[in-house]
């Protein structure tokens, strides 16, 4: 239904075979039996081809004359590149910004040991040296070095202020870098346009993976031309490039990415084998036994 809204009439047949085949993606009916994982064929048309330079022609796709484009203010609205893991995302958001001709601002975070912890538990703080700390990376955390340019998107990795938009997953493109303080415009939400100033905040990681607890100042944003597929949810978007470096690992995960976006011609696909070479399957997980008692 999302997909036909404001379609032109001829297309419609089309439109319904996309929707049918991720439909079929996310109820586990391609790629033989599945009840747990599966390898689906992903069609040659959304399937990146060229093999010298994958990234770069995913990176084209989903951001055309990035340069000369990124002052208009809805660019990147409604694309980006999206990908499973934190690792790949990383990487695609460096090369991204090592684009950008803008001044290079890093603002290093001021991490400490949550004192009340070591004191109940009775830990020797002195092993948790400030490099230990500075050098963790934590889901939902930023960095200890945010590396930022004037002109590039970010996303809040927390809520501020969530009556103005300011939330969790909410993107912005930044237009100041102070030393305290970042302006930006908000792209994404109910929102779109308001400008805003992002401070520095202390933060604590919610992982349990984690066996003590520390606190870390610094701005609660992270550079985002790519992001992973979970923060991608509850977005649409146009323009959508799915960099698998690594195959999605978790229930529904391909479906969720496959749906972001508003049309099969805005969506490609960047799928590599564990040896770096271009393939046209992936995997498909889906547990069927979720959808019994629905």
């Amino acid at each position: 239904m999302r997909l036909k809204v404001g379609s032109d009439p001829s297309a419609i047949e089309q439109i319904r075979d996309f929707a049918n085949w991720l439909l079929d993606i996310g109820e586990g009916n391609l790629g033989g039996p599945n009840d747990g994982e599966a390898i689906v064929d992903i069609p040659e048309d959304i399937v990146i081809p060229n093999p010298h330079d994958p990234i770069g022609s995913l990176i084209s796709f989903v951001y055309p004359s990035i340069l000369e484009n990124f002052n208009i203010i809805d660019y990147f609205q409604e694309r980006a590149i999206l990908a499973p893991k934190n690792e790949v995302v990383q990487e695609i958001n460096d090369r991204l910004l090592s684009l950008f001709p803008e001044e290079t601002t890093e603002y290093l975070s001021s991490d400490s040991l949550c004192r009340s912890e070591f004191v109940r538990d009775q830990f020797d703080a002195n092993l948790y040296s400030l490099d230990v700390l500075n050098g963790l990376k934590v889901s939902g955390l930023p960095n200890h070095k945010l590396i930022l340019k004037v002109g590039v998107p970010d996303m809040l990795l927390r809520n501020i202020d969530q009556k103005n938009g300011l939330c969790n997953g909410t993107r912005l493109q930044v237009i100041y870098v102070g030393k305290r303080v970042i302006e930006a415009v908000i792209l994404s939400g109910s929102d779109i346009g308001n400008q805003t100033f992002i401070p520095r905040k202390y933060l604590t990681p919610s992982e349990d993976k984690i066996s003590f607890k520390f606190q870390r100042r610094q701005f609660p944003c992270a550079v985002c031309f790519a992001m992973t597929i979970n923060k991608s949810q509850g977005q649409s978007l146009s323009k959508v490039g799915l960099f698998l470096k690594d195959p999605v690992f978790t229930h529904g995960q391909l479906y969720v990415v496959l749906s972001r976006v508003q049309s099969r011609q805005g969506l490609k696909l960047l799928i590599l084998d564990k040896d770096g070479r271009l393939k046209n399957k992936t995997s498909n997980v889906v547990y069927k036994e979720l959808f019994r008692n629905l």
